[in-house]
């Protein structure tokens, strides 16, 4: 019995027998020859039809029937990648149902309800497929860089007794008779583990019930999440950030090759040794300045601010991303750390990648009687918080972290117009399913 290959490997194994295994990707019916185009995890391999048998075999195949295939492999310049197999046996392995999409195409064409109502099968398409291969690709990069630095990966519950950041956007859920949520963030946990191993990280999903029914919201993602200790200020913390990303664009350059096909322009993004960053106060005064609109005065940046803000970047310092950083304390969680000086606003910081947030972050308090005064000038009691207060009694470094939505950097990377194109089974305001 010859062992299977996969149709990527197929190119060295002209001249031998070969087995290959997958999906029946299109049949396409010649007066003198079938061509079968077989689909596999690795890429697409021609198989030639000339015997009358297997060509009336071929012509019973639908698309996506799951079949193995074993011939001889032929050398043949025309062929995709240079060789075929010609005349092999045939074995069907799962039959299937003629598919809602055809997958044959370059593109599919489907709506988008369609390609998630069907994800089952859309999923399976070659550039849906190359999408999530990057975002594999990204969330290794985004280990590698981290353990390479020293971070130790934690993982934390997602049922919690309170919600992370102080809103009323949160899941509840009746826990054996008692509340409890599903958690926004792993933030608490994260801060913990900083007095345990200094620097820490997890990647997991987050669930926020915000009634936003737009092109980017998601009522649960993936989160990104990194914590460390003994930081100066944000600054500390945003030069790691920066690490981070290039390490996850390093990874999709080096394990997806065909990421051309979906990204923006079809290179993949630099990322500068130093970030360019502005202070928000003086973005709202650009804004104000360059284009007419006044925001002062506002807390937080307007959707069209930030696209100014990353065409001025890209204007200005050739970058795709550029950081916002000291938004005002009233925008920012109660564990945020002030800007020395200016009490007003935070060491905090958003990482906006070609015009959109994708990036929040900071330093945070590490002292026990800063988050009792912290927690009383918002008029709540420290007691819901109890259990994450207590690492502060007991000593913590002066530390900070950030977030990065996974399926943003997707969407932003790829141009998708809609987060829910680049997410697996997206949950949202009208849809639990599939």
């Amino acid at each position: 019995m010859v062992e299977r290959m996969l149709a990527a490997e197929l190119p060295g194994a002209a001249g031998r027998e070969v087995t290959l295994a997958g999906s029946v990707h299109r049949v396409r019916e010649l007066p003198a020859v079938t061509f079968l185009v077989l689909r596999d995890r690795s890429a697409t391999v021609q198989v030639v039809l000339r015997d009358p048998d297997l060509r009336e075999q071929a012509r019973a195949l639908v698309e996506e029937t799951v079949v193995s295939v074993t011939g001889p492999a032929v050398a043949n310049p025309q062929a995709p990648g240079g060789v075929e197999v010609v005349d092999p046996r045939l074995e069907v392995l799962g039959a299937a149902e003629q598919p809602p999409v055809e997958l044959w195409r370059p593109s599919l064409t489907a709506s988008l309800p369609t390609l998630l109502d069907q994800a089952a099968v859309t999923l399976r398409h070659p550039r849906r497929q190359t999408v999530f291969r990057i975002s594999a690709a990204a969330l290794a990069g985004f280990r590698a860089t981290l353990d390479a630095a020293g971070f130790t990966e934690v993982t934390s519950p997602k049922i919690v007794a309170s919600a992370t950041e102080s809103g009323a956007n949160v899941f509840a859920l009746d826990y054996f008779g008692r509340r409890a949520y599903l958690a926004q963030s792993p933030q608490f946990y994260k801060q913990v583990m900083v007095g345990v191993f200094e620097r820490v990280y997890e990647t997991g999903p987050v669930f926020r019930a915000e009634p936003h029914d737009t092109a980017r919201h998601l009522a649960s993602y993936t989160s990104l999440d990194a914590e460390l200790g003994f930081v100066r200020d944000h600054f500390d913390v945003m030069a790691v950030l920066r690490d981070v990303v290039a390490g996850m664009l390093e990874e999709v350059r080096a394990r997806v090759p065909a990421y051309g096909e979906v990204v923006v322009g079809g290179e993949l993004p630099s990322v500068p040794s130093e970030i360019p960053w502005i202070h928000f106060a003086d973005a709202q005064a650009l804004i104000a300045r360059e284009t007419g609109s006044d925001p002062t005065g506002e807390p937080d940046l307007a959707p069209e601010h930030e696209r100014f803000l990353g065409e001025w970047a890209m204007r200005e310092h050739g970058s795709d991303f550029v950081f916002v950083t000291g938004y005002p304390m009233v925008k920012r969680p109660f564990y945020t750390h002030p800007e020395p000086g200016r009490p007003e606003f935070s060491n905090s910081f958003d990482l906006l990648f070609r015009g959109l947030e994708l990036v929040t972050g900071g330093q945070r308090l590490h002292r026990y009687a800063d988050y009792l005064a912290a927690l009383d000038a918002r008029g709540e009691s420290p007691e819901p918080y109890q259990g994450y207060l207590d690492a502060f009694r007991y000593g913590m470094p002066p530390h900070g972290g950030f977030a990065i939505g996974l399926e943003r950097f997707l969407a932003r990377l790829t141009g998708a117009t809609n987060v829910r194109e680049v997410t697996l089974f997206p949950r949202d305001l009208n849809r639990v399913s599939p």
